[in-house]
């Protein structure tokens, strides 16, 4: 867990270096050079939509072992540990998603972006709290990063059924086939591990073909992937799961996190007034991510620990608590993907960044200034409010 916060943290200020250096070009002289290099032909795509469908099925791979390995071997093994952070996670897509719609649902066709300020990104996330240094309780970066996995696997789900136009029969069928086949090798007790990633390869193609985005496929073959744990070596270092994600993590952190932000994040903000700034679907996007996030979050913690099916972080203090509910409205790498599938219209496109960035700038520095200035000497009992 610490070198995967390590690698979170360090990946967000890399991410941040990529999406202030994409706005930078886009809004320089460079502009024509980087929508022209975001548009070269690459395997038959661009290199744009290469970016966002090949290489972060492997994001959502490594995204599918966090889950499992948190599930089976982490910090939500029980239910009692899993409560909590699953109920945060609900709330935290629930409400944003109802702010959204009060916003912008009445508008032809905007509808269908509700679930766009959803999820919350790990990586950004991290990188902040990595930036108070002791100021946050270590507690807390654990309990951030288990509900920012919680409302990942959320948003797998969304993607996959909220967002799949059509379906091909006989391309799922061959998908589930594949599954079946590499759960056979798990039960089989195949530890090596190169049989499942030439089935996880199989298996991306055929998800592809189904009309299911196929990044899904990597949520799906981490499902698959063996995890021995055991008292005496949990998570040990030969049980493929385990060593398949830390061979991904650096990749994934420090390459694809951030090229994805550098392709995704570019916007000119030459052109934008006021008008464009408020406009139904940005404005949705940003109030989803900035309001919706924390209220959403922060009830959903104070109502479930009131019901005693939880208990607050240890060593956090309410205000500190909430702090981390800021950040949840950190939605950049989840939020412009699921507003990519929702949206194929550029003009829609420009509209989702603005929201997201904004949104997710806004809830960035309100959670560090929080957690900076507001929650100190603030330390208030568990039966009060902040």
């Amino acid at each position: 867990m610490r070198q995967f916060l390590d690698n979170e943290a360090s990946g967000g200020i890399v991410l941040m270096f990529g999406a202030a250096l994409a706005l930078v070009m886009a809004n320089s002289a460079l502009a024509d050079a980087y929508f022209g290099l975001l548009g070269t032909k690459l395997f038959g795509w661009t290199l744009h939509h290469f970016i966002n469908d090949a290489l972060m099925s492997l994001f959502f791979l490594l995204v599918g072992l966090d889950i499992k390995r948190e599930f089976l071997d982490g910090h939500m093994a029980r239910w009692s540990d899993r409560a909590l952070p699953l109920i945060a996670a609900a709330g935290g897509m629930a409400v944003p998603a109802l702010v959204y719609l009060a916003v912008a649902g009445s508008h032809p066709g905007l509808a269908r972006g509700w679930a766009i300020p959803a999820a919350t990104d790990i990586a950004f996330a991290i990188g902040v709290l990595a930036l108070l240094g002791r100021r946050v309780p270590g507690s807390l970066r654990i309990f951030l990063t288990t509900v920012a996995i919680a409302d990942d696997l959320g948003a797998v789900v969304i993607i996959a059924l909220a967002y799949t136009a059509a379906i091909s029969g006989p391309a799922l069928l061959g998908a589930a086939m594949i599954m079946v086949a590499m759960f056979l090798l798990n039960r089989g007790g195949v530890m090596l591990l190169w049989p499942y990633l030439v089935l996880a390869v199989a298996l991306w193609a055929a998800v592809l073909l189904s009309g299911v985005h196929p990044t899904v496929a990597g949520v799906l073959a981490a499902t698959a992937i063996p995890l021995r744990p055991s008292p005496a070596a949990p998570d040990a270092e030969d049980s493929p799961l385990h060593r398949l994600e830390h061979g991904l993590s650096p990749w994934v952190a420090f390459g694809i996190v951030p090229l994805f932000g550098f392709a995704n994040a570019g916007i000119d903000l030459r052109a934008i007034g006021l008008d464009t700034l408020t406009a139904p679907l940005p404005l949705g996007i940003a109030l989803g991510l900035l309001l919706g996030k924390q209220i959403g979050v922060f009830a959903s913690i104070r109502i479930a620990i009131a019901l005693k099916l939880g208990v607050r972080p240890s060593g956090a203090s309410w205000s500190q608590v909430y702090g981390v509910a800021l950040l949840c409205g950190i939605g950049f790498t989840m939020s412009l993907f699921i507003g990519g599938l929702a949206f194929v219209d550029p003009l829609h496109g420009n509209a989702v960044r603005i929201g997201v960035l904004g949104g997710s700038l806004l809830s960035a520095l309100a959670g560090y200034a929080w957690l900076r200035f507001a929650a100190r000497g603030r330390n208030l009992p568990s039966d009060s409010p902040p």
